[in-house]
């Protein structure tokens, strides 16, 4: 059995405020949460082990500024962003996708740490005429490979979001979501506790999960953005581009790679 864990540092138990998530803004809480992801992390890869304990488990750092410490998680190979490319899209082999540290997509009614893909310039992704998150964008990637998503752990608001194309997923909430930047969090050691149990149980059922296609080619894209793209930006200049005004732009493509998650 092969398992790949894509994590990000949001939804991990005790993160709350954008100075904990972005490179240089506050170091040291970010290392504490960098930490408890980690340690999550190590919990996920736990309990995949206690069901299988011959699986490979490879684990990459989901986040742009670097969410994990690549030399403390245990047994499993940790991709990093300085392997380079996006490898949820090279799943060959695999029989399954977990999430750690989950947020909700941009816009979310008092979710905690909110975005999609970024948080100071995306104001959404719409696809074939849905709002979709990170989540979403990756599970359909993985989905249309053959891969099921069996997991996630995140705020309640990311697991409800998760839950809604995924009903029979497996789930820990690490924290009630109560604004922008505001949550009640679980213990950090009860979130691991309940991660290895969660991922545990989701290996378990490993056959009970489908692989997501809900999404099919052609694909219309949308991407809004907070502040316009000046005439000079590189996107002005892409011919596969159709923009709708200063700030909006769609793609149709019936190629996933053609799109920017």
């Amino acid at each position: 059995m092969k398992i790949f864990i894509l994590t990000d540092l949001e939804g991990a138990a005790g993160c709350e405020s954008f100075e904990q998530t972005r490179k240089g803004v506050n170091p040291s809480r970010k290392h504490e949460v960098m930490e408890q992801l980690t340690r999550e992390v190590n919990a996920c890869i736990e309990g995949i082990l206690e069901v299988s304990p011959k699986a490979e488990i490879v684990t990459w750092d989901g986040h742009g500024s670097g969410g994990l410490l690549p030399d403390k998680v245990r047994g499993a190979r940790c991709l990093t962003r300085e392997n380079g490319g996006r490898p949820y899209y090279d799943l060959e082999g695999f029989s399954a996708m977990l999430f750690l540290g989950q947020h909700a997509m941009a816009g979310t009614f008092q979710a905690p740490l909110c975005h999609t893909y970024s948080s100071k310039e995306i104001m959404y992704y719409r696809l074939n005429d849905t709002f979709i998150g990170e989540f979403g964008c990756r599970t359909l990637v993985a989905g249309m490979q053959g891969i099921p998503v069996i997991f996630i752990s995140g705020d309640d608001k990311a697991i409800r979001e998760a839950q809604f194309l995924i009903p029979e997923i497996e789930t820990v909430i690490t924290k009630q979501g109560k604004g922008i930047e505001a949550a009640v969090h679980i213990d950090p050691e009860e979130s691991c506790r309940l991660i290895r149990a969660g991922a545990a149980r989701a290996v378990q059922r490993i056959g009970e999960f489908r692989p997501f296609r809900e999404y099919s080619a052609p694909y219309t894209f949308e991407a809004r953005y907070y502040r316009p793209f000046d005439l000079a930006h590189p996107k002005r200049q892409d011919p596969q581009l159709n923009f709708l005004d200063d700030r909006t732009y769609q793609i149709t493509t019936n190629d996933l790679a053609d799109l920017p998650f």
